[in-house]
């Protein structure tokens, strides 16, 4: 598997998802990009630092950076190392000391982290030949056709052999486990069904 780098392109509301954004990572030395639907409060928090903006009071990823750095823990990057049922998966890895540790994350969050510690943002080339769209033609410009198929595709790969109820069990596991991402997706796929029937 070949690491592929990426940088943060844009952050935008996703117009298929209420209340979502999609996040779009471009490849630093290709033309494809990456969306990924994430929640208003982890767009925020990517925003926030982006903009260079400084909250009243420190948001959960700056406490993490102020930890992290109060006990010499440096960030080396982050990897998005797997796509399972249209959920991306990622790990942050950090270094104290010499010892190196590889930390599950929402990709979201690692996101967050990463822009606060300026540290590479990488993806697996199986991933990016699965979800990632080829933004090379007239401008290189994402736009929310793009984003709106993208989303679709996920759905439709991962949701298509099971039945509502099966959904719906689903939906309350990512709920009970907070996994927001990937409830937008069951939740709009089980609406989606109730308006064909």
């Amino acid at each position: 598997m070949e690491k592929i780098e990426l940088e943060i392109s844009d952050i935008a509301p996703s117009g298929s998802t209420s209340g979502a954004y999609a996040l779009v990572l471009k490849q630093i030395d290709g033309h494809k990009k990456l969306p990924i639907v994430i929640g208003g409060h982890e767009a925020q928090a990517i925003a926030i630092e982006l903009e260079k903006m400084t909250p009243s009071r420190p948001l959960t990823h700056d406490l993490f950076k102020s930890f992290s750095t109060a006990f010499t823990i440096d960030i080396e990057e982050i990897i998005i190392y797997n796509l399972i049922e249209g959920i991306f998966f990622a790990k942050i890895i950090a270094i104290q000391d010499g010892r190196k540790a590889e930390i599950d994350a929402r990709t979201s969050d690692a996101v967050a982290v990463a822009v606060r510690f300026e540290c590479p943002i990488y993806c697996y080339d199986f991933i990016l030949d699965s979800a990632g769209i080829d933004a090379e033609g007239e401008d290189g410009a994402f736009n929310e056709d793009d984003l709106v198929a993208s989303e679709a595709k996920m759905v439709e790969e991962s949701t298509e052999t099971l039945s509502v109820v099966e959904l719906e069990a689903q939906l309350n596991q990512a709920l009970e486990d907070e996994d927001y991402e990937k409830a937008t997706i069951l939740r709009d796929e089980i609406t989606k069904r109730a308006g064909e029937s």
